[in-house]
């Protein structure tokens, strides 16, 4: 499971939200061996009152979590960083100096999908990768 938040300015969001979803979930298909069909991506849009962040950055910055099951590898999940980095500038045009990431994972038990626990779901895909 992979839940991602992707936080920016409301235009920002607006204007990339389909080629910031599209480079997301082809990362974590690739990195992560994640099933085609789970995508799960929430944009949480803000004004610009509420989105304080160094100068450095523009206004393309966005912040993008993903909350996952533990399990993948640190081979995997820096494949999925430098993914992301590489898809979203290619597929958005938002370079990696306005791009971070962050990855928090939890146990399965820690979940609830469809009525169940999550460490008693029948998964269709590997979390071992």
């Amino acid at each position: 499971m992979a839940q991602i938040k992707i936080y920016g300015l409301k235009s920002t969001l607006s204007e990339k939200r389909e080629h910031l979803s599209q480079a997301i979930h082809e990362a974590v298909i690739s990195a992560l061996e994640y099933p085609v069909e789970k995508k799960f991506h929430r944009f949480i849009g803000l004004e610009r009152c509420d989105f304080i962040h160094p100068e450095d950055r523009s206004d393309q910055y966005v912040l993008i979590e993903i909350l996952m099951f533990t399990g993948r590898s640190q081979e995997a999940k820096k494949q999925l960083i430098c993914e992301l980095f590489s898809n979203i500038e290619f597929s958005a045009g938002i370079t990696a100096q306005d791009v971070e990431i962050t990855i928090i994972e939890m146990p399965r038990e820690n979940w609830g999908i469809r009525g169940l626990p999550g460490d008693e779901l029948a998964l269709n895909y590997q979390v071992n990768v």
